[in-house]
């Protein structure tokens, strides 16, 4: 374990116009684009994808089971290492080892959002699932190349400008692909063509909108950083890297003090918000709000919230210690399922509604901001970076893709109040996880964290 970094010298603040620069440098622009290429997706095979099987007349039952569909976010570090090691024919050589699986990734990515287009939920809910699948895994895939390309061409004075950056256009990409999509599919409703078909056309956009990150791709440069490392390993065989990157990452993780108990918390602390956040949508529309009610809300207010959240978010990381800023954090996410509990009560009221959507996206934002500054202080060898997040990121998704796959079952058993109040006690293990690692000084040995 490396030692903890010693305190930044103080340096006077750079004024706005030295800070607006920084966001308009042409790697933190490049940053924002795949960013916002990387949101997109997840929302097409995980919130939008639900609305549309609900709007078809699928059962909460089965909805609550397709997130199981999320499972390659869950499993992307087993192959995380091939795209460290690993030559893709043709576009390694024409546009290096990082560009080369982005351009990869993204033409799969956009053939899979095609094929899940092509499906129709009511009379074929395998395929669906089929399309589903491939995009989070090719979107998955896109995920961890885009992180190894953020981390390897930003300099140190443009991370933190990169970072948010990209947590910004990937917020924006998330809301394209459920607000937008919802009112693309009113919109294509309104011509006169059937429902079904206006859902396949508003995947087919979103399909569309992937090529922004290939473009992007094309645009930026391969990072120093990579190239370097490619020439370094030139004569190492696949095999070989491969077993470095992977094997390397793992043994330095797990040789750690409470190694195992900090992985449990990683799986645990967003689960609160995923286990609610999967029948969030579904629940909206059985409540009696239009799909265009809940697309306005998201996209106004909604948004308005998720940014105010995120500095939110970035003052408490900074302000508080991590374990502390943790806490606060848990328990935000947690309660705030309480307001569409109250929803439930209230019916269908467009005010009501907005306060609901503007704190979840409020308090959801503090959460993973917080959350993600943890993740990064968990990282402490630059050696493996980028396999190591690949493996924290895709724990965090198991709450999503696993331990929330029996919600529907659960709201439609318990009915929707008392399904939103179920969703504040399921984050009591967490909670209790983060007072363990707290009296056993786990956050003491990490370095500061990045914001």
């Amino acid at each position: 374990m490396t030692a903890p970094e010693a305190p930044a010298p103080s340096v006077p603040p750079a004024s706005w116009r030295e800070s607006l620069a920084v966001y308009l440098q042409p790697r933190v622009l490049i940053v924002l684009f795949l960013g916002f290429s990387s949101g997109l997706p997840l929302a097409l095979s995980g919130s939008t994808l639900l609305v549309w099987m609900r709007e078809a007349g699928v059962d909460l039952g089965t909805i609550g089971l397709f997130a199981l569909v999320g499972t390659p976010y869950t499993l992307k570090f087993i192959w995380a290492p091939l795209t460290d090691a690993l030559h893709v024919p043709l576009f390694t050589g024409a546009f290096g080892r990082r560009r080369g699986w982005l351009v990869f990734s993204q033409l799969l990515l956009i053939s899979a959002i095609l094929l899940l287009a092509l499906t129709d939920p009511a009379h074929s809910p395998l395929f669906v699932a089929l399309g589903a699948l491939l995009v989070a895994m090719t979107s998955s895939t896109q995920d961890i190349v885009v992180d190894a390309f953020r981390v390897e061409s930003l300099p140190e004075n443009e991370q933190a400008a990169g970072m948010a950056s990209y947590v910004a256009a990937y917020r924006i990409g998330m809301l394209i692909s459920t607000a937008g999509v919802l009112f693309l599919v009113t919109a294509f409703e309104s011509t006169g063509i059937g429902r079904n078909s206006a859902w396949m056309w508003g995947y087919v956009t979103m399909a569309a909108l992937v090529l922004i990150g290939t473009l992007t791709a094309l645009a930026a440069t391969e990072p120093d950083q990579s190239a370097r490392a490619e020439a370094a390993a030139r004569s190492e065989s696949a095999l070989s890297r491969v077993m470095h990157a992977a094997v390397g990452a793992f043994s330095e993780f797990l040789s750690r003090k409470n190694a195992f108990a900090a992985l449990a918390f990683v799986v645990l602390y967003k689960f609160t918000d995923a286990f609610s956040g999967t029948m969030t949508a579904p629940f909206v529309i059985d409540l009696g709000f239009t799909r265009n009610d809940y697309a306005a809300i998201v996209k106004g207010v909604g948004l308005a919230a998720l940014l105010i959240g995120g500095f939110a978010g970035g003052y408490v990381a900074r302000r508080y210690s991590l374990a502390a800023s943790l806490w606060i954090g848990g328990v935000l996410q947690a309660t705030s399922n309480l307001a569409f509990a109250w929803l439930a009560h209230v019916g269908v009221n467009q005010w009501a509604l907005a306060f609901a959507i503007s704190v979840e996206n409020f308090t959801g934002a503090i959460g993973t901001v917080i959350f993600v500054a943890y993740l990064s202080a968990l990282c402490q060898n630059p050696l493996h970076t980028a396999t190591q997040y690949a493996l924290l990121t895709a724990l965090s998704a198991v709450g999503r893709t696993y331990l929330s796959s029996g919600a529907g079952y659960v709201a439609a058993a318990t009915g929707w109040p008392a399904f939103f109040a179920i969703s504040v006690l399921v984050a009591a293990p967490s909670l209790l996880l983060l007072a363990w690692l707290q009296r056993q000084t786990h956050f003491d040995t990490l370095g500061p964290a990045r914001v």
